[in-house]
Formats: structure tokens, sequence, C-alpha cells
């Protein structure tokens, strides 16, 4: 579904991503790890040809992504920001009818078949209820709920979010993976999720790819990237990972200076 070959990418000097390999499969769910500054949020919008690549090659369903037409990626692949801020008041139902924008023509106003398809990504993302309210209005994780309903208006193929669960409480962040998961399942929708929370990414994702100084550091199942070693050497940061007792999924706890002197201490102390 998504193919990309040697891709890099410069902010003018600054090298941001260097010779990326990454191909996620039809129906697949894959969360995008690393520290900031490794290239995660760039990649999407390479993904998205909101930036074009200094080289390489990004294919969509086997196709150059430099040789489609705007309004075409629009109707394949969907994007959901990490902040979304819109100058004017609009209720909950016109921003998820913006979604609508690349199926109709220039001037073109929304059909009957485009304010059902609109009402139906409400229902899918349980944002119906307040449709008729201002987005200003709602709560965080109530917004993030319209943005990804706006998003599933385009009736896409592919989903790219990021960091869709930031700034979120821990109901509100399991709220939206669950629903990723649920459309991902239900849907087939191919989900490419950047995170900056190891332990949910680790929790939902079929698979993750992990970063370093904009390359391609490990990719793989969740257990197989998710290990101390890893985060050593990526995040330069201690932590122990153990297995959720009730999913089996990889669980990181961080581990501070003052921990590590303790367990040293408790160490000496049983010898």
């Amino acid at each position: 579904m998504i193919e990309v070959s040697q891709l890099t990418f410069s902010y003018n000097l600054r090298p941001v991503l260097d010779g990326v390999e990454l191909t996620v499969g039809r129906g697949e769910f894959v969360g995008l790890l690393g520290p900031n500054g490794s290239g995660k949020t760039t990649l999407l919008r390479l993904l998205s040809r909101v930036l074009r690549p200094k080289s390489g090659r990004v294919c969509i369903e086997g196709r150059d992504l430099a040789h489609m037409p705007q309004a075409e990626i629009a109707r394949i692949v969907a994007v959901v920001p990490q902040e979304t801020a819109l100058v004017f008041p609009f209720t909950v139902a016109e921003v998820v009818l913006m979604g609508r924008s690349p199926h109709l023509g220039l001037l073109a106003f929304e059909r009957e078949k485009d304010v059902e398809i609109a009402r139906q990504a409400m229902a899918q993302t349980d944002t119906l209820p307040f449709a008729d309210r201002y987005l200003h209005e709602l709560s965080g994780g109530e917004k993030q709920g319209v943005i990804i309903a706006r998003a599933l208006a385009q009736e896409p193929k592919i989903l790219l979010l990021d960091e869709p669960t930031a700034f979120l409480d821990i109901k509100h962040q399991i709220s939206v993976y669950e629903l990723l998961v649920r459309l991902n399942r239900e849907c087939g929708l191919t989900i490419l999720a950047v995170s900056h929370d190891l332990n949910l990414a680790a929790q939902y994702c079929q698979r993750l790819v992990l970063l370093k100084q904009g390359k391609v550091f490990a990719g793989g199942p969740p257990a197989q990237v998710v290990t101390a070693e890893n985060i050593r050497q990526v995040y330069e940061a201690e932590v122990t990972v153990e297995k959720n007792p009730r999913t089996g999924a990889p669980w990181i706890m961080p581990l501070g200076l003052a921990q590590r002197e303790r367990s040293a201490t408790s160490n000496e102390r049983t010898r």
C-alpha cells in the first residue's frame, strides 16, 4: 500500500531523513516511533506530498506520488495532524463535511450523498451527538474524534496520524486507539500513526518502525522493536521492558537515576 525507497529530505542544509526504506502493507496498522527530531512528522508530510523529497520515491498502490494530482492523493490518503486550528467558528458537522472537498468539483456544493457520508463518519467516531456544536466548545478528546471523522469523510484507503493522543488524558488516549483498531479491522483502513507513547503503540499496533536520526533503526512486531537495548540506543534512556500480564505486549518502565540507585542499593543488601 505504501512503499518508500531511499527517501532523503533536508530543511535547507539540515538533513532530516537519510535513505529511509519503509513498506506498509494493505490493511496494516503500523506505529512510527522515535525521539524528537528523528524525522517522524517529516516522513508523514512526504507521504501526503505536503513536502517533496530531495531524492528517493514514495509510492502509493504502486504509483509514484510525484506524478499524481494532489486531489487524487487526497482521495486515497487522509491526514490527522497533531493540532488543528480553525480561525472561524465552525460546527462539528461543517468541519467533518470539509473532508468531502477532494470529491467535489471546483466551486461545487455538497450533495445529499456527501452529507450522508459525513454523518456516517461522525457516527463511526461517536461525534454525531454534538454535530451542531461549535468545534471550539469541545474537549480535546472530542475534538480529536471530530478531526478523525473529517479524515474518514474523505473515504481514504490510508490514514496517517501525527501523535493522535497528544495532550489527551488516559481515557481519551485509549478511546482513540480503540477507534483506530476498529477502523483498521472493520473497514480495512491502512493506518500509519506517529506516537511518542511507546506503551500505547506496542499495545495496539501490529508492527512498529523505530527511527533514529532520520534512518530506520528497527522494524517488526512490538516485542522485537520495544527492547531495553533499542530504547537505550535510540532514546538514550534506561528502561526495563517486561511483558504485560494481561495482553502479552511489551511494557516499558523508565529507570531514572534515583530508581537505579535504589535498585543497586537493594541488590547490595540482598547479597
